[in-house]
Parts: structure tokens; sequence; C-alpha cells
């Protein structure tokens, strides 16, 4: 950090390392950390106290999957840690090669390394091609290859992201390996807790909310914070809790902005519901979509009725 007033202070940001991960595509979208400090780490959690402990201004982390859902380490990773806000999400084209040695042959390969996500994308093409490989989980697309190119893994071959090829000298052993060809990866920026950033009419909130306890309804009563103020739900997950059978935790992105009149009314709700409400963030969505809703779901309605309401209570006659 420079102690000099004319020097600006460069900013450090954490991804899923090494060089050449897919979470690296996604802060390279980042505008604001072009020419910053990239802090490679080994998993999310790490990347996560990295901003909790100071270590780095922000962190990027893939947080869901079109093919696999939701990331659930880093799902639970964020319910546990307080103090962290998203501020913004990025999408990543997914695609995966096979690699292996030098002079490595696909008819040789019987032990397959590669994270357990990009595992799962690829798993229909490993079946018909290499029906009788086993499976040797990684920490990260890039670690899967990297620890075969540096002799410390087992695996014949690694699965990995097209651009390992630019890094390594590896064998390219099959190409467009991914189960699904428009597989997309979706990635959040967290920071350290900061008010969101200014409603763009294109937003999402994050949130994840514990039910107060176990009775019919209880999950459509918190639906219901939403559905009655108009609010479309983008993701809605389930995710144990950890201290009893039968004990979740809902992790959920919904259409809009926290200074909306319809989601502030709805995170009222949900308080009065659950007073183990996370809010996680509101920030702009990555694909800039317009969200729409009703015209009796505007912000104008809801002043409207707020003004009615107050008008009520100090005896103002109605018009």
């Amino acid at each position: 950090m420079s102690l000099d007033p004319g020097v600006p202070v460069r900013r450090t940001y954490s991804y899923l390392g090494p060089a050449g991960t897919f979470t690296e595509a996604a802060l390279s979208q980042v505008p604001e950390a072009r020419d910053q400090i990239w802090r490679p780490v080994r998993n999310v959690g790490e990347a996560l106290a990295d901003v909790v402990e100071g270590r780095s201004d922000a962190a990027m982390i893939a947080i869901e999957n079109s093919v696999d859902g939701g990331v659930s380490t880093a799902q639970d990773a964020l319910a546990t840690m307080p103090g962290l806000r998203i501020i913004g999400e990025y999408l990543v084209p997914v695609n995966f090669v096979l690699v292996g040695r030098p002079g490595t042959r696909l008819a040789d390969v019987s032990l397959v390394a590669a994270h357990p996500v990009a595992y799962g994308q690829c798993l229909q093409w490993l079946s018909s091609n290499l029906p009788e490989h086993a499976h040797l989980p990684a920490a990260s697309n890039v670690a899967s290859a990297v620890g075969i190119v540096d002799g410390v893994s087992e695996a014949d071959a690694a699965i990995a992201p097209p651009g390992i090829l630019e890094h390594y000298d590896l064998e390219l052993l099959a190409e467009d390996i991914g189960d699904n060809a428009k597989a997309v990866t979706r990635f959040v920026l967290v920071s350290r807790t900061v008010a969101a950033p200014a409603p763009t009419g294109a937003d999402k909130t994050s949130l994840i909310v514990e039910l107060p306890e176990e009775y019919p309804g209880a999950l459509l009563e918190l639906l219901e914070q939403f559905a009655t103020r108009g609010i479309n739900l983008s993701l809605l997950a389930s995710r144990p809790i950890g201290d009893e059978l039968g004990r979740y935790r809902f992790v959920i992105d919904a259409d809009g902005h926290v200074e909306d009149e319809r989601m502030a009314d709805a995170l009222l709700g949900l308080r009065r519901f659950s007073p183990k409400l996370m809010f996680l963030g509101s920030y702009p969505r990555a694909d800039r979509a317009i969200v729409r809703y009703p015209d009796r779901y505007s912000d104008d309605v809801f002043v409207e009725a707020r003004d009615w309401l107050r008008g009520l209570i100090s005896g103002e006659p109605e018009v």
C-alpha cells in the first residue's frame, strides 16, 4: 500500500485460482478491477474470509450454474459469514476440454481429475467415452490440470477450461466435452457491508431466510410476502441449517431493488415473519433485463396506500 497521497491505492480482489479459472474470467468483466491486485485463493471460504478480515476489498465467487443449480458451498458460506454484501453479478459461458500429460492418449485414461461441478457438467460425455473411469475431485477447474503438470496428481487426465492450454504444456485429449452447450455459471462480486448500488430498473435482491418454526403452510407464508407484492423469484433453494434434521434455510433471488417500494414492503413483511433474515444485497442484473411488473405494484401505488392510511389515522376526510 502506498503512503504517498499522490499515488492511488490499488484494490485487491480474491478469486478461485490459479490463473485461467472461470472465476478469473468473471473477474475480468469488472471494470474497476482492471489493473488492480488479483489474489488467487483455494476455495470460496478463503475468498470470503479475505474480505471479512480485510485482506481483500472484494471477492468473486460462483453462486449458481444453469446445469447444476446453486453452488451449495457458496450459499452456505454466505449464510454463516456476517458482514458481507453482493454488489454485482456476472455470467460466464462454460465449456470444457479433457487434457493430460504430453503423450497421453484417450485410451490411457482411467482416473479423471475435475472440480465436482465441472465433473457433473461433463458426466454424459465421460460415461459415453470413458465408461470405466473414476473421478478424483479437485479444488478448481484449473487445479485439476495443474496437479497433472506438477506430477502431484494421480489422475491420467483432467477436465479444465479451454484456456488452460495457453498456460500449461498439456495434451488435448478432447474438446467441447460439456453436456450442455448453453451452460452458464453465474458469479457474484462480494464486498464488506456497504450501501446497495443505486437502482437501475434491472436489479436483483438476494436474501437468506429461515423459517421461524415448522408448521403447515410456513413456506407458503414466506412466499406470499413476495407474491402479494408482485415480486418474481428467480432463485429459491433450500439448504440445511445443520443443527438438526428437517431444519432448512432458503436462499432467494428476487427481481427488484431494496429501494423499490414493493421490495422494501416485502422485506418488512419477511422481517416480521422471520427474525433470521439475512439481506445479501441489491445489485444490477448481469443480463440488464428490465424488471417488469403490473401497474398495481408500482411505487406510486404503495406510496398512495401509505398516504391513504395516514389520512385515516389523522382523521382527514376521504376524497
